[in-house]
């Protein structure tokens, strides 16, 4: 039986001295920011909200896991 390979998406933004890097897999929906968890991570549902918002309107909300890490 073949073994199926993970496919992984990156993408990293910029502005002035601040870097997102974001990594998208394969997975159940868990978004994690800095370490923890998006709600742990995030003051207010309105926040949430705008983060879970481009996989609500693609229909993708429990098909990739993110990983974002954020300095600066």
């Amino acid at each position: 039986m073949a073994k199926k390979s993970s496919v992984q998406y990156y993408g990293t933004g910029r502005r002035k001295s601040s870097i997102a890097r974001v990594y998208i897999t394969s997975g159940s929906g868990k978004i994690v920011v800095n370490g923890k968890d998006v709600t742990e991570y995030f003051n207010s549902e309105e926040q949430v909200r705008i983060v879970h918002q481009p996989l609500l309107v693609t229909n993708n909300e429990n098909k990739f896991d993110i990983l974002i890490n954020v300095t600066g």
